[in-house]
């Protein structure tokens, strides 16, 4: 069983009036960053925040009239739970979605608005799907793949029939990796219409089940762990989106989570668009030099969601200004005495930096005492002026230890 062009091309027929043929718009700030033309397919735009709308809206089409009547059931971390909810509303068909206990909280409270029976099950999606499958006899359900069920690999490689519709002269889509089905779809759609494209995937370094596909030959378990690319915390790829795709990727890297949290915030603070960490990190790849392939090349990436919890992006901005050096960690002892603590700081507007955080340890301070340890979080410009904000404080007669950046 397998998914073929003229599958996908049907099933682009078949959305059209239910589905956004999002932009694809070149980025000049970011195709400078990276020396190459960026172009970034705005699926984070459709109505419920993803592309996984797309096969969601083809798969309910092609249910029986009994099916719609019982209802269908999905597990899923959110994004595949609200495209379901939303066009299973839209069509009339009852659907319950079971989702991880650390799913986020928007994507959950965004399911039951839409009317989605929400059940919170187990550590991860597979968790989630064991306890889904035990309703489907139970409860007379039909089962929807979030990744793996052909019908939804066919919606999902609409993306790629969009993008070189668009732009037929790309050499390179970069995909993230989830299940699976999304870069099987646009794999298949993209290598139809142009054999000598490349598709790059990209999986996050805590859960990269299609590496360990690719090194197995098989679809395998692994273990993951938390990562800020929470819709990609697939432990098991699907087997059909494994078999579809493995043949069709030119290549997969991992990324780190400061990668992914950079790419979060170079998308705010360079295209002032919110994307949530899985669908960032294809840019984290390029920004980590992974994908060095794409220099001079034009190069599409799906911007696949924007269903970031908001008190996730707090977190995700702040890791993303310390891994970009912008925020830096120290303690320094300085004088308990009056005047001590405004001339240290004092020393540090002097040089541009701006405190953002200070407190005060006088019970492990050491001996003297008229002396206070001080912890600081400072705001900086880049990894050359913390470097000149410590010579400054050690040559000021400050001692001072900073945390992380090698210092």
């Amino acid at each position: 069983m397998t998914v073929t062009i003229q599958d996908i091309r049907d099933a682009a027929d078949r959305i059209q009036d239910g589905i956004i043929n999002t932009a694809c718009i070149y980025s000049p700030k970011i195709s400078k960053l990276l020396d190459a033309q960026i172009y970034f397919k705005s699926e984070y735009k459709q109505e419920t925040g993803s592309f996984k709308e797309r096969g969601a809206r083809n798969t309910l089409l092609q249910l029986s009239d009994d099916q719609k009547k019982n209802g269908v059931i999905a597990a899923s971390a959110g994004n595949h739970a609200l495209g379901l909810t939303h066009h299973a509303r839209d069509l009339g068909v009852p659907v319950t979605v079971v989702m991880p206990i650390f799913a986020p909280m928007i994507k959950v409270e965004n399911c039951k608005q839409l009317g989605a029976k929400v059940i919170l099950h187990g550590q991860n999606i597979d968790d989630a799907k064991q306890h889904a499958m035990t309703l489907v006899d139970a409860k007379n359900l039909t089962y929807v793949n979030g990744f793996d069920d052909l019908t939804i690999i066919a919606g999902q490689g609409t993306i790629g029939l969009e993008i070189l519709e668009e732009h037929p002269d790309t050499d390179i889509i970069v995909v993230p990796i989830g299940g699976g089905g999304l870069i099987a779809g646009i794999a298949v759609a993209a290598k139809a219409i142009k054999p000598n494209i490349q598709i790059f995937g990209v999986e996050p370094t805590r859960c990269a089940s299609f590496k360990a596909a690719i090194d197995a030959n098989t679809p395998i378990m692994i273990k993951s762990s938390p990562t800020l690319a929470d819709g990609l915390a697939v432990p098991c790829v699907g087997a059909n989106a494994f078999e579809i795709a493995k043949d069709l990727i030119d290549e997969i890297v991992l990324v780190g989570e400061r990668s992914i949290s950079v790419a979060v915030l170079r998308l705010i603070e360079l295209e002032k668009c919110v994307v949530e960490g899985a669908g960032a990190s294809g840019l984290a790849a390029c920004l980590q030099g992974k994908l060095p392939q794409i220099q001079g090349k034009k190069v599409v990436m799906p911007l696949c969601g924007g269903n970031i919890d908001t008190t996730m992006l707090d977190r995700i901005i702040e890791r993303g200004l310390v891994a970009d050096h912008r925020l830096c960690r120290f303690q320094a002892t300085i004088s308990d005495r009056p005047g001590g603590l405004s001339a240290f700081t004092k020393l540090i507007a002097d040089e541009g930096a701006s405190v953002k955080d200070i407190a005060h340890d006088r019970a492990f301070a050491g001996e003297d005492l008229s002396s206070v340890l001080v912890h600081c979080v400072v705001e900086t410009k880049d990894a050359e002026h913390i470097q000149r904000l410590r010579d400054a404080l050690t040559d000021a007669s400050f001692p001072v230890v900073f945390h992380g950046l090698g210092m």
